[in-house]
């Protein structure tokens, strides 16, 4: 049992080290793999009748991509995905592309998709102990509902504001944007404080 616990332990360290000792060539390969998985992610939806703001799977994308490739190209594979879909691969929610998607109501959202990398990328790579379950989940917390929503909030009230013509009270624009889509975010940063545990290093 220890052997294989100890082979295990092993391997994903020799895994987590030949990711991150990897060339830039290949760090730049799996930044286009993990967009690639947030598109595939984004076609997991959830339209909602009383929000232009559908429920997706692509958070997941943004949360691992830092965790997995580290600040740099976590950040860099959400400017791919972003850029790509702006530039007309149809990996926006819906499969969808284009730069007035981008600057829809979920602008907000896309550039939180960026700072959440950077959050969950830097503090997996300066701090091992915050891989464990716990300690992961209070900064997937942090970066899910900080990082994402805190821009996606601001963005979504400012599209309301050009399109309506009118600024939503607080409770409207989280009724919108934040309040349906809480139990299943829970859900994402579960499973990638999780993928934390299980597969990195500690």
């Amino acid at each position: 049992m220890n052997v294989n616990i100890d082979f295990y332990y092993q391997k994903r360290y020799t895994i987590f080290k030949r990711i991150h000792n990897a060339s830039n060539v290949e760090k730049l390969g799996m930044a286009f793999l993990m967009a690639c998985l947030t598109g595939l992610l984004a076609q997991i939806i959830l339209p909602l009748p009383w929000t232009p703001v559908p429920i997706t799977g692509q958070t997941f994308g943004a949360l691992i991509s830092g965790l997995f490739l580290g600040k740099r190209f976590g950040v860099l594979s959400q400017i791919i995905y972003i850029l790509g879909g702006i530039l007309g691969i149809n990996w926006f929610a819906e499969m969808t592309s284009g730069l007035s998607i981008f600057l829809g109501s979920t602008f907000g959202y896309f550039i939180g998709f960026i700072f959440a990398a950077a959050f969950i990328g830097h503090m997996s790579e300066k701090y091992a102990q915050s891989r464990k379950f716990k300690k992961m989940s209070i900064l997937m917390l942090i970066a899910n509902f900080g990082c994402i929503y805190i821009p996606g909030l601001i963005g979504l009230g400012v599209w309301i504001y050009f399109t309506q013509g009118t600024f939503p009270d607080i409770i409207t624009l989280i009724m919108m944007g934040l309040a349906p889509f809480v139990i299943g975010d829970l859900f994402k940063i579960w499973g990638a404080a999780t993928l934390s545990k299980v597969v990195l290093p500690k």
